[in-house]
């Protein structure tokens, strides 16, 4: 069933768990999301990212992707993932979008503020939830599609991090529903090991009062996530490293098989797909046990 992000991160919030966002960027990628939510009977965000438009333009993949979502039987979301423009939000929500992320951390503050505003107003018009980003996620530069093209930084990535107080007057000013906030995630794969700051997320999340997103959520450990899960996240970006899983079982079955068609290529990829999300979901619904 297709539903907005304002009421599974609203049930998230009350379950103190996060729901996945996954990526769409073909059929197989979104058919494997939606299979491994499916199968676990959970929520899911279908995305699809601006920066994924030269795969398959928005026109192509959206329509594919509110399909799937009206016919399924947990509830999906379907998400423009990192919108520059105002111009593609209106696109997304058109088509049918119930949620739409306007990524204009790129402007100094006060355009940033007044940018979210006016996509806010339009959305809610629509019945179509609001997700903004403050802050700027930096890049491992290998694999992460899940941004703009060519954001990596070489000085001090603190520089870019969230500021508590600042998000608080930018959720009261903009009334969205969903903060992305930068506190050491990157967008890609992981070359260093991440170094969290959850002491920053917390003192977000108490701040503003809403659900927090991580972007540049794959590649991290169980623990990691728990704690993040349990210090406001209510949403989890994950890409890479799934998208990666299906790459690697292909070039496995290349490597055994002789006689190589591609559309058994489309289903092999699908699979590790699927099963990489399902590992992912499981850890997600925040039933481990593990400590703060």
């Amino acid at each position: 069933m297709l539903v907005t992000l304002k009421e599974v991160l609203e049930k998230a919030e009350e379950g103190n768990y996060a729901v996945g966002a996954f990526n769409c960027p073909t059929l197989e990628s979104a058919r494997a999301a939606l299979e491994a939510a499916e199968e676990l009977q959970v929520p899911v965000i279908l995305s699809h990212a601006e920066v994924h438009f030269e795969i398959n333009p928005l026109e192509i993949m959206g329509p594919i992707l509110v399909n799937l979502a009206q016919r399924a039987s947990v509830p999906v979301v379907v998400h423009l993932d990192h919108g520059s423009s105002i111009v593609n939000v209106k696109k997304a929500i058109g088509i049918g979008f119930t949620s739409v992320m306007i990524d204009a951390s790129h402007m100094n503050y006060e355009d940033n503020v007044n940018t979210v505003i006016e996509v806010v107003e339009y959305a809610r018009k629509h019945n179509v939830s609001v997700e903004a980003e403050l802050g700027m996620m930096t890049s491992s530069g290998i694999g992460g599609e899940e941004t703009r093209k060519g954001e990596h930084f070489n000085d001090d990535v603190t520089d870019y991090y969230t500021d508590p107080l600042v998000a608080k007057d930018f959720v009261e000013k903009t009334d969205i529903d969903g903060l992305a906030a930068s506190f050491g995630t990157v967008h890609g794969i992981y070359i260093n090991e991440p170094n969290l700051d959850f002491k920053r997320l917390s003192d977000i999340y108490n701040n503003i009062k809403r659900p927090v997103v991580m972007h540049g959520g794959s590649g991290l450990s169980e623990e990691e996530y728990i704690k993040a899960i349990n210090n406001g996240v209510r949403k989890i970006n994950y890409y890479s490293y799934s998208a990666k899983a299906g790459a690697i079982a292909v070039k496995e079955y290349c490597g055994k098989k002789e006689d190589i068609f591609f559309h058994d290529l489309t289903v092999v990829a699908k699979n590790a797909m699927k099963e990489d999300i399902k590992n992912a979901m499981k850890i997600f619904a925040n039933k481990t046990g593990v400590a703060n």
